[in-house]
């Protein structure tokens, strides 16, 4: 039994190909995550752009960028046929739901860091919702009154 993961799939579209083309690539990337039955959970066609560097005598190129769940004999099958399509010049895959798994981790960790901080400074351990529009609370105000003249020295 294969684990479903998420992946980022960028391609890149030869320029002259039509919107029609790229609608319809996009139209066979999603007919083969239903048939793997996984799931297409974001498209963003980033349109035309210039290339960094030529690739097959191509300076420009049409990016789409899609988020997918699913297998790894999804992606295998995706890359595969990415590959023989004569209108892709370039893709590439990515798994990404350990990145979204560490960066879920550090948010937690922040979070619990700055509760504690809070806390032993004799404060809730959430903002409140003044601290969170930026107005001033009561040790930001005794902050303001210790600096208040003080010269500074160069």
């Amino acid at each position: 039994m294969s684990q479903s993961r998420q992946y980022e799939l960028v391609y890149i579209v030869a320029p002259e190909t039509s919107e029609q083309e790229v609608a319809d690539l996009h139209t066979q990337v999603e007919q083969i995550v239903q048939r793997f039955t996984g799931s297409l959970d974001k498209t963003e066609n980033w349109g035309r752009r210039k290339l960094a560097y030529e690739i097959g005598h191509h300076r420009e190129g049409t990016y789409v960028v899609e988020t997918i769940t699913g297998s790894g004999e999804l992606m295998k099958e995706i890359d595969r046929r990415l590959r023989v399509t004569d209108a892709v010049i370039r893709h590439l895959a990515v798994r990404v739901d350990d990145d979204l798994r560490v960066a879920e981790r550090l948010r937690d960790e922040r979070k619990a860091t700055q509760a504690r901080r809070r806390t032993a400074r004799g404060l809730p351990p959430e903002p409140s919702p003044s601290e969170r529009r930026g107005e001033p609370h009561d040790d930001q105000d005794e902050d303001r009154m210790g600096m208040e003249g003080a010269e500074v020295q160069r």
